[in-house]
This record gives structure tokens, C-alpha cells and sequence, in this order.
């Protein structure tokens, strides 16, 4: 049986959790190691036995607690030639990873212990901002969880994945009436921003295909976005391809998801 479990999705701190008894793995680490820790054990999985950590990009809600993690646990950490050149500079991660580093290269297939993921390019405003398609051992995932629009490699990867992590950040009247200044929300409204409800929408509809299982509504703005307009967005899209019987949630920014099993 392979597992996904979010530990915590937003921008808070985002950490993600999929494996099986055998190997485990998590994409990012944006959350403190001891509530990692404590989420896991709620069902009987163990931090430390975890084998390696996935990076998307170098913004603190995904790496701030990383270098700790790697000093105290030793696992090795995945990330694209560029990302780990600004992580050997940044704060949170310089001298803290050495030993434990492996390069990646965007639209290759890498395989450690058993599974196989492939980066891939995603617009952000961060140095190298990956999503990754996952072959764990036959069950297969995509992950973007920030991303400014919706290109043609998202499409391709989210239409060979059965389960889908993407962000669906905000919804544009929140956020156009909201508390942000115009510099900040012109920054999430751009191509190198955050993706809204509708445009989460329309990837769905246009990656949706028979063998797509589940989609799971990362990153949700606190102030420009409610769990329902998310979920409500989605789930029409969905229905409008054929797709009523795919598992849909909105991933919770601040506590962790059930635990999703896959046989």
C-alpha cells in the first residue's frame, strides 16, 4: 500500500509526505521537523526512517526548516543543479547540506531506492522552481504546488498522473477586494505568481483523463481564497469532463490531511 499524507499546505509552511513500508519520501520541508514528526506518528510512521526529501523551490515556506532536518536525520536532498547553488548561499540551508546533495535535471527521470520522478519546469518567482511527475512503484503522482500559469508541461504531467497536488491559490474577486497592496497582489496575479480557482479549473479540464484518480487543492491563499470556493471550482470542472467519481480535497493550510491509501 502506497500513502499521501499532507502535513501542512500553504503559506505558512508546505511539507508532503508519500511512501510505503519499504521507502518514503517527502517533497519539501517548510515545516518544523517536530510537528513533521508528530503528524507522521499519528499513523505510525516514523520521521526518521524517511528516505529522501524532494525540492520544488528556495522560498522559506518550503525550505525553512530544511537545513536542521538534514543536520539532525542525514537524508539526501534532490533538487536542480541551480537550486542547490542558491541553497549552498541561503540562510536557512548554507553548510547545513553538505554531504547529502543530489542534482537533478528538469525533464529527466531520476530513480532513488525504487522510485522514479522527473522535474519539471514551472513558472515562479523563485531561482528554479520545479513540479514533479512521481512513479512510486507503479502509483503515479504530479505535484505543483506554486506556479504563476498553467504551461504545457503542467498539462502533460498532470495528464499522466492518478493523483494530482496543484496549487489553487486564490480567487481573483478576493483578491482584488482584499488587504494586499496593488504591488503584492499584482505579484500573485502574474504569469510568476499563483494560480486562482479558475485557472486550477481549466487545468483540470483540459488534464483530465480516464485514469486520473484524485486531485488534491494545494496552497490556498489565507486571506484571498476559502476552502469551499476552491473545492466548489474544482468539483464543476470535474463534472464537466466526466470526471464525478475523482476524489477531490482541499488540502488544509495548517493542519495535516487524512492519510490517502492507495492499493
Amino acid at each position: 500500500m502506497i500513502s499521501f499524507l499532507s502535513l501542512a499546505s500553504g503559506s505558512n509552511g508546505n511539507c508532503y509526505y508519500i511512501g510505503n513500508e519499504k521507502v518514503s519520501l517527502l517533497i519539501d520541508m517548510g515545516v518544523a521537523p517536530r510537528t513533521v514528526a508528530r503528524r507522521l506518528a499519528a499513523h505510525d510512521i516514523v520521521l526518521g526512517k524517511v528516505d529522501f526529501v524532494l525540492l520544488t523551490h528556495e522560498h522559506m515556506d518550503h525550505i525553512r526548516f530544511l537545513g536542521g532536518f538534514t543536520q539532525r536525520f542525514g537524508k539526501t536532498v534532490f533538487a536542480t543543479k541551480k537550486l542547490h547553488s542558491v541553497l549552498r548561499k541561503h540562510f536557512a540551508t548554507a553548510g547545513k547540506l553538505d554531504g547529502f546533495v543530489r542534482e537533478t535535471e528538469p525533464g529527466v527521470e531520476t530513480e532513488c531506492l525504487g522510485v522514479k520522478f522527473t522535474p519539471f519546469p514551472v513558472p515562479h518567482d523563485a531561482q528554479d522552481t520545479v513540479g514533479y511527475y512521481i512513479d512510486f512503484m507503479g502509483e503515479t503522482f504530479t505535484v505543483v504546488t506554486d506556479v504563476g500559469m498553467v504551461t504545457e508541461d503542467v498539462i502533460k504531467y498532470c495528464s499522466k498522473a492518478q493523483h494530482i497536488i496543484i496549487e489553487s491559490n486564490y480567487d481573483p474577486g478576493l483578491l482584488v477586494t482584499g488587504p494586499y497592496t496593488p504591488e503584492l497582489k499584482k505579484r500573485i496575479a502574474e504569469e510568476h505568481g499563483h494560480l486562482s480557482n479558475e485557472q486550477t479549473a481549466d487545468l483540470i479540464r483540459s488534464a483530465f483523463h480516464p485514469g486520473l484518480e484524485s486531485v488534491f487543492l494545494c496552497h490556498l491563499s489565507a486571506n484571498n481564497n476559502t476552502p469551499s470556493l476552491a473545492f466548489e471550482s474544482a468539483r464543476a470542472a470535474l463534472n464537466s469532463v466526466g470526471g464525478d467519481e475523482v476524489t477531490l480535497y482541499a488540502l488544509p493550510r495548517k493542519e495535516a490531511s487524512p492519510l490517502f491509501i492507495y492499493d
